[in-house]
């Protein structure tokens, strides 16, 4: 029997569709998902669509962080900067993608899964699809530039106090931050929501989607140009020390 890819991808009125489906791991981020979702998004960069909507199989999780077994092996120096830079990397396809990509948070977004989410342009969620960057909680910075990310979308004050706390927020909170341009009812159901809220998006011509896009796009490089051999640095150190390992082996009994 053929196992599904952990990438799903499809295209539908001008709408690129990008799946994580690994429900069974919560939609963990491995190293090769990312490389795959990465590619996926080269690969459809010249195409005529209009936007791409990322989003998670299942209920339960968009993404809840990296897959800690396989990030267990990341021991040295080296390995952690290049851990960050192969994320970053994948992120930045996200990112800098030619036309607007709309984060469909269908559940919890944790850790990487978080720095995933603020790579989109825009973010949709689930009523009960909470928001954390949790890094602080294994006693680690953000490996894939979320942090900048949530810097330029929340600014200093409030980007600091959420990563220093490392706790989760709710859809509500994250919608009254600005993080979450809306939330579906939890009465509703939430692929109808998306396809409600792509509908404005779908009728305007490709033009304007790739303009706004670039210029908002140029901005955000300019950000991660200036700040993120700024984040690595504090990351590197903080991935190989004790203080983290301790933290980690603690979630990975959990």
């Amino acid at each position: 029997m053929t196992e599904e890819p952990e990438l799903l991808v499809d295209i539908r009125d001008d709408v690129l569709y990008l799946t994580i489906n690994r429900p069974e791991k919560r939609n963990a981020l491995s190293m090769a998902l990312l490389k795959d979702l990465g590619s996926a998004l080269r690969e459809h960069r010249r195409t005529s669509l209009k936007c791409a909507v990322l989003s998670g199989a299942g209920e339960r999780c968009f993404a809840a962080g990296g897959d800690l077994k396989e990030l267990d092996a990341v021991r040295t120096n080296i390995d952690a900067r290049v851990m960050s830079e192969t994320g970053h990397a994948a992120l930045d396809e996200v990112r800098y993608f030619p036309v607007p990509v709309i984060g469909a948070v269908n559940g919890l977004a944790l850790g990487g899964g978080a720095e995933l989410a603020m790579a989109c342009d825009i973010r949709i969620a689930a009523a009960h699809a909470d928001l954390g960057f949790i890094q602080a909680q294994l006693n680690v910075t953000t490996a894939w530039g979320g942090g900048i990310d949530l810097i330029n979308a929340v600014g200093n004050s409030a980007a600091l106090a959420i990563l220093c706390s490392g706790q989760r927020l709710s859809a509500e909170a994250a919608l009254n931050l600005h993080i979450y341009t809306a939330v579906c009812n939890p009465d509703d159901n939430f692929a109808s929501f998306v396809a409600e809220f792509l509908r404005g998006y779908q009728s305007k011509s490709i033009n304007v989607m790739r303009g706004y896009k670039a210029t908002a796009a140029r901005r955000r490089k300019r950000l991660h140009e200036e700040l993120t051999e700024t984040a690595r640095d504090p990351f590197v150190t903080s991935w190989v020390h004790e203080d983290h390992w301790a933290a980690a082996a603690r979630a990975l009994k959990k």
